[in-house]
């Protein structure tokens, strides 16, 4: 059985991790939140699981190099000076980061990028995502996830064509440019939706979470997956095997 210890464990998200951990019939090798000792808790695991804050990466990756121990994050709202850190530890653990631990998201980000690669730009792609009213950051780590897979497919970067808020007279559409569109409200877990339309006709790529049980059940199967795995930034495709 793996020892799985977790970081943000006082959260919605360390709650249904605790859960999940027992479901799978692993063993939960403790938690901490913030002021916790990053350290102590990765001598005692096998690997980490990170859904806490971008502030505390740092430490939380440094725990783990010194322990050798591999780490999913989950944690939104990175930066690029934390993708930097990320790179860095990755030269010695394994670690697996991603916007959504979601198997059935990760799954929707695989078809997204293919249908990009194959439909061309006389298509274009918007992007939706609906949140709960307390969510902090946006567009949504899942989000920006989907519009990296959408850029992939068409072999361009998504900084270069995102097209991230639209207000008063902005003109026509440019051609290739991945647009996003944030609503919150209510207790929603998660909605996405991958807009593709061209003339005439429409694609809508779709998931809704109705819980955050899915990805607590996502993030222990990628946990699990990476034990073992060699030194490297990973994904949530290799979990999947796409």
């Amino acid at each position: 059985m793996a020892r799985i210890g977790i970081i943000g464990s006082e959260g919605r998200m360390g709650h249904a991790l605790a859960e999940a951990i027992a479901a799978a019939g692993e063993v939960l090798a403790g938690g901490i939140d913030k002021g916790g000792d990053p350290a102590a808790l990765a001598a005692g695991s096998d690997v980490l699981v990170d859904f806490s804050s971008p502030h505390a990466l740092e430490a939380n990756l440094d725990a783990a190099v010194a322990a050798g121990v591999p780490v999913v994050i989950g944690t939104t709202g990175l930066e690029e000076r934390h993708h930097w850190l990320i790179d860095s530890a990755a030269e010695h653990i394994a670690v697996l980061q991603t916007g959504n631990t979601s198997l059935g998201v990760n799954m929707l980000a695989f078809l997204v990028r293919e249908a990009a690669s194959r439909l061309g730009e006389d298509w274009d792609i918007e992007i939706v995502e609906t949140h709960h009213r307390m969510k902090v950051d946006a567009p949504s780590g899942t989000a920006l996830l989907l519009g990296e897979a959408a850029a992939k497919g068409r072999g361009v970067r998504l900084d270069e064509v995102a097209a991230r808020g639209r207000d008063g007279i902005t003109g026509a559409r440019r051609r290739g440019d991945i647009g996003f569109a944030s609503l919150r409200g209510g207790t929603v877990a998660g909605d996405h939706s991958v807009h593709l339309l061209a003339d005439n006709e429409r694609i809508t790529l779709s998931h809704l979470a109705e819980n955050r049980g899915i990805f607590a059940r996502g993030a222990v199967r990628a946990a699990q997956w990476l034990i073992g795995q060699a030194p490297g930034r990973h994904d949530m495709g290799g979990v999947l095997g796409i």
